[in-house]
């Protein structure tokens, strides 16, 4: 089996903190598993390269694993929703040391469109709103920004349709605390404030100023948006290049749990004692 050091770094690799908060997620099978040749952390390494990068799998560079292992490994993690769980715990651990209850009770929730590509145009269809062809992902985000739940639909699908599946997805995870969702005028609508409320959540819609005159900040509603430009950073999530929406999701909770690993690691730089103890408490990440 190769080591750690047998391969390239790079400015996107995981720190000896976030390692050990990430592997007892990624660990599937044991990480000194005979059948393993290549480092566990190399192929995340390698994971993260990719998805910050935006480039093909074959043009993963040579001194990081093959790209058929990285591919392969990312489709396990993919499929065993290993980043959503990263992300839920990291929610939890942010919003400790932000002083607030573990889970939140407010949720703003949006969509944004992606571009089609060869490998998902045959599941995309037409955007008339932003006059674009691809997918639309939609998300709910709590009053930090940090991801609760999200959703893949062609950009044809409206997205007063999708509210009450998305709270429904973070009442779940949440253990059905959320109480009201901002959202924007495309959810306008008595149906689907009639569907949300059924989830014991009330829809609240932030309309625009009467006259507009050029950017307009709303409140609540410049979070959601916040989020958006933090995955804009990660160039595969620019266009939808997967040919699955499992991957484009997987992809989604891949770029948060990387954002709110480095965001953790700063605030927690500063926690106090008190703050420590609630995260021990938790057993969550000391």
């Amino acid at each position: 089996m190769n080591t750690l050091e047998d391969y390239g770094t790079y400015p996107n690799d995981v720190t000896d903190e976030e390692w050990e908060f990430c592997l007892p997620y990624l660990a599937l099978i044991n990480e000194a598993a005979p059948q393993r040749t290549h480092p566990l952390r190399a192929v995340y390494n390698a994971l993260r390269w990719w998805v910050r990068s935006g480039a093909p799998w074959r043009q993963l560079p040579n001194d990081l694993p093959p790209w058929p292992v990285v591919y392969r490994q990312s489709q396990r993690w993919f499929k065993s929703g290993v980043f959503q769980r990263m992300v839920h715990d990291l929610r939890v651990m942010r919003r400790v040391l932000e002083g607030r209850e573990t889970t939140p009770t407010a949720g703003i929730i949006d969509s944004r469109t992606l571009q089609s590509t060869p490998e998902s145009g045959h599941r995309c269809s037409f955007d008339g709103a932003k006059k674009r062809k691809g997918s639309k992902m939609h998300i709910i985000v709590d009053t930090l920004g940090q991801l609760l739940a999200l959703k893949t639909t062609p950009a044809g699908e409206q997205d007063r349709d999708q509210a009450a599946a998305l709270v429904a997805q973070a009442q779940k995870i949440t253990g059905h605390t959320i109480e009201i969702c901002y959202a924007d005028q495309g959810y306008t609508g008595e149906e689907p404030e009639k569907a949300v409320r059924k989830k014991g959540v009330e829809l609240v819609i932030i309309k625009l100023p009467e006259a507009k005159r050029g950017f307009v900040l709303l409140p609540r509603r410049w979070v959601v948006e916040r989020t958006f430009a933090w995955q804009a950073r990660f160039r595969r999530l620019s266009r939808d290049y997967e040919r699955l929406a499992t991957t484009i999701e997987g992809v989604h909770w891949l770029a948060a749990s990387t954002l709110m690993l480095r965001s953790l690691q700063k605030a927690g730089d500063q926690r106090s004692p008190l703050q420590r103890k609630r995260l021990e408490k938790l057993g969550l990440w000391p």
